[in-house]
C-alpha cells in the first residue's frame, strides 16, 4: 500500500479527461490556478494589514500621548 506508480497516476489522469473532457480541461486548470492566485494575495493582504498595525507611527495622537508617560515611567524604574 505504499505511494501511487506511474500507472495509477496515468489511469488518474485517464479518467480526468474521460469526466472533463479534452476541451474543459484548460478552462478548469485555468479557474483552479485563478483560485491560488487569490488566495495568495488575500494572504499577502492580510499579512501587510498585520504589519501596518503594529507600526506605532500608526498610532492615534490620543494613543500616542497615552504611551509616553507609560516610557516615561519605565525609564524612572530603571533608575
Amino acid at each position: 500500500m505504499g505511494t501511487f506508480s506511474l500507472w495509477h497516476w496515468l489511469l488518474v489522469l485517464a479518467i480526468i479527461l474521460i469526466v472533463f473532457g479534452a476541451g474543459k480541461l484548460p478552462r478548469v486548470m485555468g479557474d483552479f490556478a485563478k483560485g491560488i492566485k487569490a488566495f495568495r494575495s488575500g494572504m499577502k493582504d492580510e499579512a501587510d494589514k498585520v504589519e501596518e498595525q503594529g507600526k506605532p507611527a500608526d498610532m492615534t495622537p490620543g494613543a500616542a500621548q497615552a504611551a509616553k508617560p507609560a516610557e516615561a515611567q519605565r525609564k524612572e524604574e530603571k533608575v
